[in-house]
C-alpha cells in the first residue's frame, strides 16, 4: 500500500471490497475522549480488542491514555508488543500458558504494569500457582443478575477480596465492573453505587476502580465524579464509532460533543439481475453484521441480506461496475476482517495504513 500512497482509493491501485479508515475522524475520536476523562477526573485504559493496531495504540497512549485494555493473555503479549508499559486484561485469567508470559514480563521488567480480574477463590488459586517472583496484581469484579462474569452481590466480593489479599502471589489492586449490557440509566446508577460502596469496604492504598463500555461513560463521570479511587474507563468502540449500533447509543447523543464514524466500505455492483435488485461484491467477510447490516451511504439504497462474500440490495438505477459505500455497525466486529487498511484523507488520498494483529 506504500505504492499509492497520495493516491486515491479510485485510482485502480487497491482492490476492491475495501474498508477505509478517516483519519481526520480517527483523530477527532481520540481527542474527543481524551478530554472527556480529562475534564471529569478519570483516566483513559482504552479497551484495545476493537482494532488490535498499533497505529492506532500509538495515537491513544500519545493522547495521554494510562495504558491498554484486552480481553485475554494472547491479546496482551500483541499489545506489549506495540510498546504498552500498563496492560489491563479486563477478564479473568485461567489459561497456564498466558499466565506464565504474564509472569514472565513482569519479573523481566520491573516497570511493567499488569492488571486482571477475579471474581472467584478459584481464579484467586489459579493465579497465585502461577505467580513469580512479583505478584499479580488484581481487580475483584462485582458483575449483576444477567451479565457477565462477576460477583453477584456484595458479600460475594468481599470475601473474594479477603481471600485475595490473604493469598501469597496476589495483590489486590481495586474493583472493576462492567455497566455496558445494562439496558437504563437507572439500572447504570445503582450498579455504579454498588461498586462505589465495594470500593469503600476495601483495605487498599490508591484503590483502582476500572468500569468499561462506549454506552454510558457520561453517566459514568457525573456519578463516580466524588469517588475515592483512581477511576480507569475501559471504552473501545469509541475511537472510530459507527454509523449504526453506537451512533444511536453514544452519550454524546445526551451531552455536548460528538464522535465521528470513521469506518466506511467499499463495494462494487457485481449483478444487477432483477429490475431494482443489485448484487454488491461485498459481504459478512467484509464488514460487521452482528450487531446491525451495514447503512449504505447512497440515498434508496435499501439492504435486504448479507452473504459470505455478497449483499443483496434493492435499488433503481445501479449497474455492473458502480462502486457503493456502506456504513458500518459495531467496530468491534469490523476490524478483524481486515489486515490493512488504508487511512485516508477527506478526498480519499492515502496518507498512511492501519495495521492489525488478530
Amino acid at each position: 500500500m506504500q505504492a499509492i500512497l497520495g493516491q486515491s482509493v479510485f485510482d485502480g491501485g487497491l482492490g476492491f471490497p475495501l474498508m477505509v479508515v478517516h483519519k481526520d475522524a480517527l483523530e477527532h475520536n481520540v481527542a474527543t475522549m481524551a478530554a472527556f476523562v480529562r475534564d471529569h477526573g478519570m483516566e483513559l485504559a482504552p479497551h484495545a480488542k476493537t482494532h488490535l493496531s498499533p497505529e492506532i495504540s500509538a495515537l491513544q497512549l500519545e493522547a495521554g491514555a494510562w495504558g491498554l485494555t484486552v480481553a485475554n493473555t494472547r491479546q496482551a503479549e500483541v499489545v506489549r508488543g506495540f510498546g504498552a508499559g500498563r496492560i489491563m486484561v479486563a477478564n479473568q485469567i485461567v489459561d497456564p500458558a498466558g499466565l506464565a508470559w504474564a509472569a514472565g514480563e513482569l519479573a523481566r521488567d520491573p516497570g511493567f504494569e499488569f492488571l486482571s480480574f477475579v471474581d472467584s477463590e478459584a481464579g484467586v488459586d489459579i493465579l497465585a500457582r502461577h505467580a513469580g517472583p512479583r505478584p499479580f496484581q488484581v481487580l475483584a469484579e462485582l458483575g449483576h443478575e444477567g451479565g457477565r462474569a462477576g460477583c453477584r452481590t456484595l458479600d460475594e466480593l468481599l470475601k473474594v477480596v479477603a481471600y485475595a489479599q490473604e493469598t501469597p502471589g496476589v495483590e489486590l489492586a481495586g474493583i472493576a465492573g462492567y455497566e455496558g449490557a445494562l439496558k437504563t440509566e437507572e439500572e447504570v446508577r445503582s450498579y455504579l453505587g454498588a461498586l462505589q460502596e465495594a470500593v469503600e469496604y476495601i483495605r487498599v492504598k490508591s484503590p483502582i476502580l476500572t468500569v468499561g463500555g462506549s454506552q454510558w461513560f457520561d453517566v459514568i463521570g457525573r456519578e463516580l465524579v466524588a469517588t475515592q479511587a483512581r477511576i480507569l474507563l475501559r471504552s473501545g468502540a469509541y475511537v472510530t464509532h459507527d454509523d449504526g449500533y453506537y451512533r444511536e447509543r453514544t452519550p454524546f447523543n445526551r451531552i455536548e460533543g460528538e464522535l465521528r464514524p470513521a469506518l466506511e466500505v467499499w463495494g462494487h455492483v457485481l449483478s444487477t439481475p432483477e429490475p431494482g435488485l443489485a448484487v454488491i461484491g461485498m459481504g459478512k467477510r467484509d464488514a460487521p453484521y452482528d450487531e446491525g447490516l451495514p447503512i449504505p451511504r447512497r440515498g434508496g439504497v435499501t439492504i435486504t441480506k448479507m452473504q459470505d462474500q455478497h449483499t443483496v440490495v434493492r435499488a433503481d438505477g445501479l449497474r455492473p461496475g458502480d462502486l457503493l459505500a456502506f456504513g458500518i455497525s459495531h467496530p468491534c466486529t469490523a476490524f478483524d476482517k481486515w489486515r490493512v487498511l488504508p487511512l485516508v484523507d477527506r478526498d480519499y488520498r492515502v496518507v498512511g495504513t492501519i495495521t492489525t494483529n488478530f
